[in-house]
């Protein structure tokens, strides 16, 4: 396995006959070549002209090819069951990794689902009202749902971060957040994604209440043994 480098034009960058005859060159002194695809696709607009550049993985012969990725999500309907407090990026992404530990994961939330959260919004654009548990900062999705959020990751440095962009595409994000270098899907996306995570976390046991706020820890023993809602108790 070997990394190819190429760089198109910026009015270039859809030509698909261009781009090829530009890999063919780069990878001609190569034989019996299985597989290639691209990792990575960046925009260099430091020169007079703007060049994206796109990196390449090339397979030969003898190369062992990875699997396609797949979720690995168990069904959590018995068994053991842990708390997740927040419906957020991190919650969420929580919860699908208990799915694959076979654990069932149950997600309280003090705001309301991604699609509700739309009329609170709408109050505070329009009347100045601001329902304190439903808002640009609290509800399905968390705070950069309906705002212009980041998600930074330190994975570069701990690991891949591979498998976050795979379950983004596979929940229904566009395609290219797997190779471009700055990963965008869109306040107009994402509410549909956040769904899908949402009907996946269901489908496979876990729970999700929306208007639960956790108020306090349930204590026994000196250990946490749940946490209480307002008057219900997990």
């Amino acid at each position: 396995m070997v990394e190819v480098e190429i760089k198109v034009l910026y009015d270039k960058i859809s030509d698909g006959a261009y781009i090829q005859s530009l890999l063919d060159q780069k990878t001609k002194h190569m034989h019996g070549i299985q597989n290639i695809s691209l990792k990575k696709k960046s925009l260099d607009a430091r020169g007079r002209f703007p060049m994206y550049v796109l990196r390449y993985v090339v397979y030969e012969k003898g190369d062992v090819i990875p699997d396609a990725w797949k979720p690995k999500y168990k069904n959590t309907k018995s068994g053991l069951s842990a708390i997740i407090i927040g419906a957020g990026p991190a919650g969420y992404f929580a919860a699908l990794r208990l799915l694959e530990a076979g654990i069932r994961p149950i997600v309280l939330e003090r705001g309301k689902d991604v699609r509700s959260r739309r009329r609170d919004l709408k109050n505070i654009m329009q009347n100045d009202v601001v329902n304190p548990d439903s808002n640009y900062c609290f509800g399905e999705g968390g705070a950069g749902t309906y705002s212009d959020g980041k998600l930074y990751t330190r994975s570069l440095k701990r690991g891949s971060g591979a498998d976050v962009l795979e379950t983004l595409v596979y929940h229904g994000a566009p395609d290219d957040i797997r190779t471009d270098a700055h990963p965008h899907i869109g306040s107009n996306v994402l509410p549909k994604i956040i769904e899908n995570i949402r009907n996946t976390i269901l489908n496979f046991g876990g729970e999700i209440h929306f208007d639960h706020k956790v108020t306090d820890l349930i204590i026994e023993n000196q250990k946490v043994k749940g946490v209480k809602c307002n008057d219900l108790k997990f």
